[in-house]
């Protein structure tokens, strides 16, 4: 029968809002409690509901046709999600089964409108009615469904309202301290609530190395591989199961170090609100998501001096500001690479940061922010090696007065050390110790006759005795390899690797990190700027405390025309041509005079004054018979320099000789050379050839193809 052909029940004493098409349908009651607890306490709730289904043989429902469904006991109803009661119960109504649903209140159904009023729409859509203990209502009709509607705004609104006064009270009771929360790592609650260090002397001083090595190490990652360098591990009270409030020991990682370097709890502070829920960003069917941690000045409540301290505050805030400084566009910590100022490094020209490029064989530092963030050029780049050689030079000067109490600190740190690492393994030694003895009391309590007993705690005995033997293994020979006290050699060693300040930063054992973290406690920043294209470099330091110093060196550059000092040394190879030097002399006399090339190397070669007096047309002399150059005549050149001269390829010159396209010969001897005849007329002509087919390579064709034959050079 459709929905359109109802017609009322002629049943007397019931609704005229039932017809007998809702009798052929089903008659559902929903039963719902918002937690587990009201269901143990409050259960003459939970029996009034169940007892709707009376109520829906009074309206004439038969008892056959009567469902409950109870899936969503213990589950809130301020969402549909996780809630399969409810959504099994909108999918009967949207299959055309049910003619009513029933519940106590409307509350019970839903506490937000977006479910509430999608219920409503569909009950109205296929003529469900809605019962409660006040009445029977009719979804598509007019009054009914305001009234429903007005329902539904109060139970969302209840909620709310319950929420608000719940937080208050939680916000309240936090101001003054007195909210308990769970305590992290190193803390334990005493049973009148209070919060106090762990009363374990070897849990405590495990917190107390993590933010000691955090000092010295500078990341938590750092952290983490002293710790398992030391297999050191980390006291944690099991909060529930069999162990609870028993302390054991965990592996620590990035995660758990993180955790305990950010919770304030260690300054002393009792917070509440770093956090805060982030409703918008919330996933459905999760309580929540991932939250970063506000500024101190947003937090909801913050208590000073509330509990025992492992760290001041300012060394807390000093810890926050290191991590932050960690991060992927920050200074940091020293990274793994070669470059010396990698995070450091500024470019002079527009102010950003420089980025560390590393090749196979050399590094360089590379202003990359217009060309990430605007797809323009690169700023400006330069060999790492260049920039580093000189800060390093000023970093050795600046160490080099201090160099006797470095020695002095470094012994006494070290002494320091190894005396902080006998301590933790004194102390595992002294747990080991204790869990033999507990084991071996167990063993001794237990009747020999219960063997079913007694064979377990032996097992278990032998087990914490070769953990002691293991342990205490490991302590002798941590003691034979790093004694407590120094020896006298072991002074006079770091006295002298101390003096030789060069000798230790160039040292095997020195590492890259190293050596970044000496210049990261000396200089804040590198301003570097290159002038134009040249060989120069402005450097400017910037060193912790605010003083700064400015230098000049010179970098490797592609070519011989980006020197400032070009013609300079032109004229000086060609007055040492003119007086008759061959290229070896030549060079020998501008490396005694402290002449530098243009590329990586340090000195002059034969070749490198061969490329120097081919750049000037010299003639070469008869004396210096080097079968890589030949003479040039007026008008000749060689095809390097004259595909320079004109601007194109040299394949594409070498292209144009085999198609007689431009005037050559070959060389006599057994490297034979083209050597090309071009005046400036024949020059202007090639620079119109080559641009009037657009810079194309002639071996290809209008399709692309290679035309390339096997040329006769």
């Amino acid at each position: 029968m459709g929905i359109d052909s109802r017609k009322p029940s002629p049943l007397g004493g019931t609704s005229r809002k039932i017809t007998a098409w809702h009798l052929e349908r089903w008659a559902l009651v929903y039963v719902r409690q918002s937690t587990v607890q009201q269901m143990v306490n409050n259960q003459e709730s939970t029996r009034m509901q169940y007892a709707l289904r009376e109520r829906a043989e009074a309206l004439g429902w038969e008892r056959e046709r009567i469902a409950v469904i109870d899936d969503d006991l213990g589950r809130s109803g301020a969402s549909a999600e996780g809630r399969p009661g409810f959504q099994r119960l909108v999918a009967e109504v949207g299959l055309n089964h049910v003619g009513v649903i029933l519940g106590v209140e409307m509350s019970r159904f839903a506490r937000s409108c977006r479910d509430w009023y999608q219920l409503l729409e569909i009950c109205g859509l296929f003529g469900t009615l809605i019962a409660d203990l006040d009445g029977l209502y009719d979804p598509s009709d007019y009054n009914d469904r305001l009234l429903l509607g007005l329902k539904g705004t109060m139970s969302e609104a209840e909620l709310h309202v319950l929420k608000q006064r719940m937080y208050n009270g939680k916000l309240a009771k936090a101001q003054r301290g007195e909210l308990g929360m769970p305590v992290p790592m190193g803390y334990a609650h005493r049973p009148s609530g209070e919060v106090v260090k762990d009363p374990d002397e070897r849990a405590r001083a495990i917190i107390e190395e993590v933010f000691r090595q955090f000092r010295c190490q500078g990341s938590a990652l750092g952290v983490v591989r002293f710790f398992l360098a030391h297999e050191l591990k980390l006291p944690v009270r099991e909060r529930v199961g069999p162990q609870k409030g028993e302390l054991t020991w965990h592996e620590p990682n990035r995660g758990s170090i993180g955790l305990i370097l950010k919770n304030p709890i260690y300054a002393g502070a009792y917070v509440l609100g770093r956090r805060p829920v982030n409703r918008r960003k919330q996933i459905p069917g999760h309580a929540r998501t991932w939250r970063p941690v506000t500024p101190v000045g947003e937090w909801g409540v913050f208590l000073q001096d509330r509990v025992p301290a492992y760290l001041s505050w300012n060394d807390y805030l000093l810890n926050q500001e290191r991590l932050k400084a960690n991060g992927p566009r920050e200074k940091g910590i020293a990274r793994n690479g070669t470059s010396l100022l990698a995070g450091l490094i500024v470019c002079g020209r527009c102010g950003h940061h420089m980025a560390s490029i590393y090749a196979r064989s050399y590094s360089s530092y590379r202003c990359m922010y217009e060309h990430s963030h605007h797809g323009g050029a690169t700023c400006q780049c330069l060999t790492a090696e260049v920039v580093d050689r000189a800060v390093e030079r000023q970093v050795l000067a600046a160490l080099q007065p201090a160099a006797m109490e470095i020695s002095l600190a470094v012994a006494a740190n070290v002494e320091a050390e190894r005396g902080r690492e006998d301590t933790l393994w004194r102390q595992r030694v002294e747990r080991a110790k204790f869990e033999a003895d507990r084991a071996r009391r167990q063993y001794d309590v237990v009747e020999p006759e219960n063997r079913l007993v007694a064979r377990t705690l032996e097992r278990a005995w032998e087990e914490t005795l070769h953990a002691l033997r293991e342990i205490e293994e490991a302590f002798e020979r941590h003691q034979r390899q790093a004694p407590v006290a120094l020896t006298e050699a072991e002074r006079n060693r770091i006295r002298k690797v101390a003096e030789d300040l060069p000798g230790l930063w160039n040292a095997e054992t020195t590492t890259p990190a190293d050596r970044k973290a000496i210049v990261r406690e000396l200089i804040d920043q590198v301003v570097v700027l290159v002038v134009g294209e040249s060989e120069r470099v402005q450097i400017t330091t910037h060193w912790a405390g605010g003083y700064q110093t400015e230098m000049e060196t010179r970098r490797p550059v592609r070519s011989l025309a980006q020197l400032t000092y070009l013609p300079s040394l032109l004229d000086r190879v060609q007055s040492l041509r003119e007086a008759g030097a061959t290229e070896r002399e030549i060079a020998q006399t501008l490396n005694q005079e402290g002449w530098r090339p243009a590329k990586r190397a340090e000195r002059f070669t034969e070749d490198m004054i061969g490329n120097l007096l081919d750049f000037r047309r010299l003639r070469r002399r008869e004396n210096n018979p080097s079968p890589r150059w030949v003479d040039l005549g007026t008008d000749e050149w060689t095809v390097d320099g004259l595909s320079k001269a004109v601007g194109m390829p040299a394949h594409t010159l070498y292209w144009w000789i085999y198609q007689n396209q431009v005037a050559a010969r070959l060389t006599e001897g057994p490297k034979r050379r083209w050597i090309l005849r071009a005046d400036e007329a024949e020059i202007k002509r090639l620079r119109e050839l080559h641009r009037s087919r657009g810079g194309v390579d002639p071996r290809q064709d209008a399709a692309g193809n290679s035309q390339e034959k096997e040329a006769p050079f």
